[in-house]
Formats: C-alpha cells, sequence, structure tokens
C-alpha cells in the first residue's frame, strides 16, 4: 500500500489557496479515476484505489496544515505503510511557481505540515514532492501570500504545473523514488 498525501487546510477558505495545492494534486489523481476523497478516517479524508496494480490510499488531513503530522502518523498506523511507500505532497514557496522538486529525505526546510509529520513520525526518512507556488514579487507577509488564491494569469501555469505533478507521482509509483526523482527534478528544471 502506497500512502499518497497532500497537505492543505480544511475548509472553503482556504480550497483554492496556494497552500492546498497539496489537496489540489491528490484531488485531481482521485479525478482521473472519477473518484472523491470524501471517506473520513484517522482525521482526515481518504480514498483508496489503483494505480499501475498498486493498491494506494489518496490522503487530506483535516487536522489544519501544522498539525499534519498527527494525521499522518494514523494514517500510517492504520494503513501500514512504510515509510518508503508514504509521499508526502505540499507547496514550496521557495520553489517559483511550475516547478516541481521531489527528494527522498530531508528536513521540513521550514514548512510547518512537513515539520509536524517529521516530528510525528520521528524521522526525516520521508519522500516529498515540493510544488512550488512562489513568485518573483514575493515581498512582505509569508503567511498571507500562502493563504491568498493564485492570480488570474497564474492559472494555467497552476493547470499545467498539477499534470506534471501528476505525471512524478505515477512515475514514484511505478518506478520507485530514484527514478522519479530524476526524471522530475530534471524536467522542472529545463
Amino acid at each position: 500500500m502506497f500512502g499518497i498525501v497532500g497537505l492543505g487546510n480544511p475548509g472553503r477558505r482556504y480550497r483554492k489557496s496556494r497552500h492546498n495545492i497539496g489537496f489540489m494534486l491528490v484531488d485531481q489523481l482521485a479525478a482521473r479515476q472519477d473518484r472523491k476523497i470524501e471517506v473520513f478516517k484517522c482525521r482526515s479524508v481518504v480514498c483508496e484505489l489503483s494505480i499501475f496494480g498498486h493498491d494506494i490510499v489518496l490522503v487530506k488531513p483535516q487536522t489544519y496544515m501544522n498539525r499534519s503530522g498527527e494525521a499522518v502518523a494514523e494514517i500510517v498506523e492504520s494503513y501500514s505503510i512504510p515509510f518508503s511507500k508514504l509521499l508526502i505532497v505540499y507547496d514550496e514557496v521557495a520553489l517559483m511557481l511550475g516547478r516541481l522538486r521531489m527528494k527522498a529525505r530531508g528536513s521540513a526546510g521550514g514548512h510547518n505540515g512537513m515539520r509536524s509529520i517529521l516530528s510525528f513520525l520521528e524521522t526525516e526518512e520521508i519522500p516529498r514532492l515540493r510544488i512550488g507556488v512562489g513568485s518573483e514579487v514575493l515581498q512582505g507577509d509569508l503567511t498571507a501570500f500562502v493563504l491568498s488564491r493564485f492570480r488570474w494569469r497564474e492559472r494555467n501555469s497552476v493547470k499545467e504545473m498539477l499534470s506534471t505533478a501528476e505525471y512524478a507521482v505515477d512515475s514514484y509509483v511505478s518506478d520507485g523514488i530514484e527514478k522519479a526523482m530524476n526524471r522530475t527534478n530534471r524536467s522542472s528544471s529545463e
């Protein structure tokens, strides 16, 4: 069983915010199989499906971003997901809009949701896909920026980025983290 966890904040207010790009990606993964992520379990909403013959649980923690670790730890235990098959997807302001970075392990890099997950799971050996939501004009209140919605002119870039991120998840599931990192990180820098 693989766990693909998209980070975000629950509620209408945050639905289309930059901080919820992880939620957007897992929703898109479910939608391509005409499914919705709506079963409440382990303080998350989940959807079980298959990608390339592998059992997958798509997860959207409902604990708010800064407490994501609480829900993710419960999901890992409930589904017996090994850390090597757990992919955390989240927003990254240090990456320009449209850029993706996949890593097999590492620190939280200042992201509170990832910090919570690493703390609860007591390891940095967690694969992650960081999705760029940054802007060249990023100034001022970082919290206000990540909680803001994408601009109208960014709409096409977000669509393309989510399609590329789907491919990255598919590669992770079918080929493993190393090959997925090579493909994702190379294609995102071109």
